[in-house]
């Protein structure tokens, strides 16, 4: 999917400001990816984003490319990962055959289960 116009002049991780558990790990991925990756929640931009439904705000971090494209949940925390130095090694996880559709079931039960997630993390 892609959007009209980002923003923003890098890349944006959009996410649901209500959830500690996003919380949490955004300011994680913000420690690591310092300023390249902007990160905001999306009660403040949904409507810039018309094409992104509310659901899948609701459902997962939304990644806008400097391009318009778009790429959601674990497409989009790898896409993250991407620019953190320290962490890059892990995008190469997403070679070894079936990695992806095992990423992408894991990170929809955790976004499921937030609120218990939270409570481990």
């Amino acid at each position: 999917m892609a959007v009209a116009h980002p923003p923003t002049d890098r890349p944006l991780l959009i996410f649901d400001g209500d959830c500690k558990f996003c919380r949490r790990w955004i300011d994680r991925w913000r420690a690591t990816t310092v300023e390249r990756v902007g990160y905001v929640e999306f009660q403040q931009v949904a409507g810039q984003f018309p094409e992104i439904p509310r659901a899948a705000f609701e459902q997962a971090v939304q990644f806008v490319e400097l391009d318009g494209r778009v790429l959601s949940g674990a497409d989009a925390v790898f896409r993250v990962l991407e620019f953190a130095p320290e962490k890059r090694w892990l995008c190469g996880l997403r070679r070894i055959p079936g990695f992806m559709p095992i990423a992408r079931a894991v990170y929809r039960f955790v976004a499921a289960h937030r609120t218990f997630f939270s409570h481990l993390s």
